[in-house]
């Protein structure tokens, strides 16, 4: 079962490979965003809305209002992958060079940018990711928040376990993997944005750019880019 799952350079749009890999780059933007760029999440939508509540309720006004341009800017970016999805062909690897070309110029910029148009850019990044690369083989899942993972995961241990069922095994030890992948870009990202700054966004865009190459060669060897 492991080796089914974990074939060798899989890294179709669906594939397990390919959701570990966006799970590693989305677990390490959140946390550089938070550490770098004003405490913000900016893949993580839900805490921004909390954020934003609790700071406005506490008449906390400055703070509230930070919280509001990562939710626009994650919106547009769904808006774009929608057109880039209906427009482009291949659209898969069109967002994740689009992806990395920001990500890429955003660590170019200097320290005197508002924090606040860099978190506008990952969210937006983050919206791209996830409104293009959300099923994991014909499950739905998340590369950048855990919370409905691990939901699927308990889920798919308890029929695992009691049930004895092989399709919820692959299924569980799949989200268990997803879920392990962000979490080690979280501790990843805490490491090298707390020692390079910045410039530790350059990491997150050389993930994704390995991730453009070993899916374009997979679509080569198919003969096919879509």
């Amino acid at each position: 079962m492991l080796r089914t799952l974990f074939t060798p350079l899989k890294l179709s749009s669906n594939s397990l490979v390919m959701g570990m890999l966006l799970a590693l780059v989305g677990g390490y933007l959140d946390a550089y965003t938070y550490i770098t760029r004003d405490g913000v999440f900016a893949t993580a939508q839900t805490g921004n809305t909390v954020l934003f509540a609790v700071r406005a309720a506490s008449q906390e006004y400055s703070g509230a209002i930070q919280n509001v341009p990562p939710f626009l800017a994650f919106i547009a970016g769904v808006l774009v992958a929608e057109f880039i999805k209906e427009k482009f062909k291949p659209h898969h690897r069109t967002v994740l060079i689009l992806e990395f070309l920001i990500l890429l110029i955003v660590g170019f910029l200097p320290a005197s940018i508002p924090n606040m148009i860099i978190t506008m850019a990952i969210a937006f990044v983050s919206s791209l990711q996830i409104a293009t690369f959300n099923k994991l083989g014909d499950w739905s899942y998340n590369s950048t928040i855990t919370t409905g993972n691990l939901r699927t995961a308990a889920q798919a241990s308890y029929a695992a376990l009691f049930r004895h069922d092989e399709e919820s095994m692959k299924k569980f030890i799949s989200f268990s993997a997803i879920i392990l992948s962000f979490i080690g870009g979280t501790l990843t990202g805490t490491f090298f944005s707390t020692y390079l700054g910045f410039s530790a966004i350059w990491i997150a865009a050389g993930i994704i750019l390995l991730t453009v190459i070993l899916y374009h060669k997979k679509e080569a060897a198919r003969g096919t880019l879509a």
